[in-house]
This record gives structure tokens, C-alpha cells and sequence, in this order.
């Protein structure tokens, strides 16, 4: 029994053959290939030993042996084991073994003699399988606990919303395998802070490399990730590592993914499904050692139907995708954003914290957004700057509303004119309660503050009105 010095998957593989010859090859072989977390076993007696042993995840067996017979293996395996997948690889070429493995719960069967190639991508196939079970296992126990067990990870984020700790659930749950991470979000929700997160939790040994490829064409698309060797072009005149391999055993974060030019995203695909690259000018692969996670401010879905974005590489890019929700829609992170983003601006401008009119969250929930958090703490670090007197000037909000002003009171002007029949109270009320609404996305909590009443009075009379219809 040999052990093989592992880097890849993150489970162990477990091959078992009574020929050592054949056990020598195949675990060459795969190492070539980049799998080299092996354990290989010529006594198949010592197989439920080995399995208690060690993290298996996947199991290789020939089904002629001495001793104790593949099937009885892979029927025992399946009853004690039965989060392992096993691959039959045998020397008996028979449909009929082939089908009976099945039924008893091989994932997949080979014969000995089939072309590497297709052993290969069964055993990519098998690890892929496995890696999503385990991280669904993960997810699965993250959901029930509802817990986050290192928010230390996310004290960059200022926010008590639901959704947002549900984001960090799930990326604890993600952050150690090795498939990419979408990250999809308006400008200014905090991607970049999302993909250090993710990082910082993955315990990655690399660092994390950054690069924004809007604007890149593919040239320097694939020079800046792939590096070049001498001679490749003209000026190349030593050899330049990329980002991938300055990513190694680390993240690469690929911002703006969504303005990849087409062959650019041939290139990234391939990097995905091989694993592998070529840096310019050679013809060697290089075998990455790099997570890649993405994000972009566009909508993929939609960039793919309109054939604008690769059907196949949005779908490998998917299978870990977060959504971050813009400000608009946690509204009830307004407050401390604002205290948050007064007192870092205070203590960046070395003056005393500043107060502020309590009805700012309220008032400022009247506004989108755009710019989302970042376009918040602009604004308030523009505040302080322009503030005396130990209170906020709120000046630096003016410019944000057109008719409801938040330093000036209006004269007060006939919104019904003389000749118009006036509304009732009630009706006028519903006029009101729908307007808060509206302005605050449907948020109960922020609408009610508006309105200067309680959260359970305003749903009550929201029941009220979608019974009448009114």
C-alpha cells in the first residue's frame, strides 16, 4: 500500500488491484493529470481498514481478485459507504458485468483496455459528482444550523439584513472547494468585499490576485492571466508569469466578467474545464492551482440569450452564484450604515464624532440609490467634511431630492386645485399609505416611519385596502 502526496481532489481516491504493475501506471498516470491525493491497495482484504483510515471519497476497483471478489467490495461499499462513488475499472469487457455493477451502485464502468481519455474524464466526472455532495452535504447542515460560524470573515460588512447573512451561510458553506464563485450584484454592493470574504474563508495558502478585465482584448486578456514566454512576441524578451500562476494555490478574482470579448471567454472556459493552460508562446500545459471566482454588474442570463455570453461558461461559472441585494432593498441597514459611515468619516478627518437629525435614515430611504453603498458613504464622508458645530451638515444630500427637500420647508402650496372635488380622509389616507410604500420598496418598517404611525397599524390597514381592493 502506497500513499501519494495530495494536492488534488480534496478527498482521497482509493485504487484497488492485485496487479502492481497496473496499480503503478495508473497512479503515474493520474498525477500526470493533476490528481495526486492517491491511495493505491494491492490486497483487496485491507480495503475496509483503508476506509476507515482515511477521508475516501472515491473508490477504483478491478473486480477479479483474490482474496475477496470486486463485487462483494463494491456491495459492501455500497451499503456501509454509500456517500462514495466507486468506478469499475476490470479487465472483463461484458455488458451484462457491466449493467449488474450498476445495479449494485458502481457510478461508472471501464474496461482496463479503453482509450485514457475516456477513463480520465469518467474519473473527472466521478470527482465533480462527489464535490457537489459534499458541498450540498455542507449547505444543508449551514441551513439547519442558521448559524455563521466565522463572522470574522465579515467584518467588513456593516449589516443586520436577513438576506445579507444568508449570502455569508452560504459562502462559508462554498469557500473550500475548488469551483468557481459568481458574484453578481449592482456597482457598489460590495463584490470585491464578498470575494475576500470567500477568500479569507477558503484557507487557501495563495494570495488573492485581482483583475478587473473590462476593456481587455484578448491579447492582453490571455497575457495578463496566462503570462508569455521569451521570444512569443515582439518585445517579449524574458519569460513573465501570469496571474493564474501568481494566483497559486490562491484566488484569482476576475471583476467584470460580463464584458469578456468572445474568444477571451473560449479561453476562460477552457481554463475551467481543463484546468490547464498555455502561456503564450508555448506549448506545454501548465496544470492552474488557482479558484477562480467572478463577478459581474450585468445579468448573464440575459447576455447569454442574446448570444452575447457562452451558453456553457454561464453555466460552468453558476454553480456557485451569489446575488447581493442593492441598498434599495435593505433599507433597514440605513441607520447603521449612516452611524458606521460618520464615525469612520470622523476618525479619518481626526474630529469629534458627529449627531445627526434622527429622520436622515428616514428620509434618505426616499432615494434609489444607484451607487448603492459606496454612493452612501461618499455622501456622508462629503457631509462631515462640510459639517460644524459638532452637528452633520446635511447640505450634501440637497441635490438628492427635487421635491421633497431635506433642509428646506417649502411654502406651503393648494395641492387640489379650487375647482377639484376633494378626496375623503379615507381615501386620501390610502393616497398616503401607497405613496410610503412605493417610496420604500414595499418595506413595512421604513413606510411606517414615513407615515409617523406603527408597523402593525399600517399592515393592518394594508389588509384593510387589499380586502376592499381599494
Amino acid at each position: 500500500m502506497t500513499i501519494a502526496a495530495h494536492i488534488y481532489p480534496q478527498f482521497k481516491i482509493l485504487l484497488v488491484d492485485d496487479e502492481i504493475p497496473f496499480l503503478r501506471s495508473t497512479l503515474l498516470s493520474f498525477e500526470r493529470h493533476g490528481f495526486t491525493n492517491l491511495v493505491s491497495c494491492s490486497q483487496p482484504e485491507q480495503v475496509p481498514s483503508l476506509m476507515n483510515e482515511h477521508n475516501i471519497g472515491l473508490v477504483l476497483l478491478d473486480l477479479t481478485m483474490p482474496n475477496v471478489s470486486g463485487k462483494e467490495l463494491l456491495t459492501w461499499l455500497n451499503e456501509e459507504y454509500p456517500d462514495v462513488c466507486v468506478i469499475i475499472l476490470s479487465g472483463i469487457n461484458q455488458l451484462d458485468t457491466a449493467v449488474e455493477c450498476v445495479k449494485l451502485g458502481a457510478f461508472d464502468y471501464f474496461v482496463k483496455t479503453s482509450d485514457p481519455s475516456e477513463i480520465l474524464e469518467g474519473l473527472k466526472r466521478a470527482i465533480r459528482t462527489q464535490e457537489l455532495s459534499i458541498e450540498n452535504q455542507a449547505l444543508r447542515r449551514k441551513v439547519l444550523s442558521n448559524d455563521v460560524f466565522s463572522p470574522e470573515a465579515f467584518t467588513r460588512f456593516v449589516t443586520a439584513d436577513a438576506n445579507m447573512w444568508s449570502i455569508f451561510q452560504y459562502l462559508e458553506s462554498i469557500a473550500t472547494t475548488r469551483h468557481p464563485v459568481l458574484i453578481m450584484g449592482e456597482s457598489g454592493v460590495g463584490k470585491e468585499l464578498i470575494a475576500q470574504a470567500t477568500h479569507d474563508l477558503s484557507q487557501r495558502k495563495g494570495p488573492l490576485i485581482t483583475v478587473n478585465i473590462a476593456g481587455l482584448d484578448d491579447n492582453i486578456f490571455a497575457d495578463t492571466l496566462f503570462g508569455h514566454n521569451k521570444g512569443a512576441f515582439t518585445g517579449a524578451d524574458k519569460d513573465r508569469s501570469g496571474l493564474i500562476e501568481k494566483a497559486s494555490e490562491g484566488t484569482l478574482f476576475l471583476d467584470e466578467i460580463g464584458d469578456l470579448s468572445a474568444s477571451s471567454q473560449v479561453k476562460l472556459l477552457r481554463l475551467l474545464q481543463e484546468g490547464e493552460y498555455y502561456p503564450l508562446g508555448s506549448d506545454k500545459p501548465k496544470r492552474s492551482q488557482a479558484r477562480i471566482i467572478v463577478a459581474t454588474h450585468q445579468n448573464l442570463e440575459h447576455l447569454q440569450i442574446e448570444g452575447k455570453f457562452r451558453k456553457d461558461l454561464y453555466y460552468r461559472l453558476k454553480i456557485h452564484m451569489v446575488t447581493i441585494p442593492p441598498l434599495r432593498h435593505r433599507l433597514s441597514d440605513l441607520p447603521i450604515l449612516i452611524e458606521h459611515f460618520i464615525k469612520q468619516a470622523c476618525e479619518d478627518m481626526s474630529i469629534d464624532t458627529l449627531s445627526y437629525d434622527n429622520s436622515l435614515p428616514s428620509q434618505l430611504s426616499h432615494y434609489a440609490f444607484p451607487g448603492n453603498t459606496r454612493e452612501l458613504k461618499s455622501l456622508i464622508f462629503d457631509a462631515v467634511s462640510r459639517s460644524q458645530n459638532g452637528q452633520l451638515n446635511k447640505s450634501a444630500f440637497k441635490h438628492l431630492f427635487v421635491q421633497d427637500s431635506l433642509l428646506e420647508q417649502q411654502e406651503p402650496v393648494a395641492i387640489f386645485p379650487n375647482n377639484t372635488r376633494l378626496p375623503t380622509l379615507s381615501a386620501l389616507a390610502d393616497q398616503l399609505v401607497k405613496e410610503a410604500m412605493n417610496r420604500s420598496n414595499n418595506n413595512q418598517s421604513t413606510a411606517s416611519q414615513m407615515l409617523g404611525i406603527s408597523q402593525p397599524a399600517l399592515s393592518k390597514r394594508l389588509k384593510n385596502m387589499n380586502k376592499t381592493g381599494r
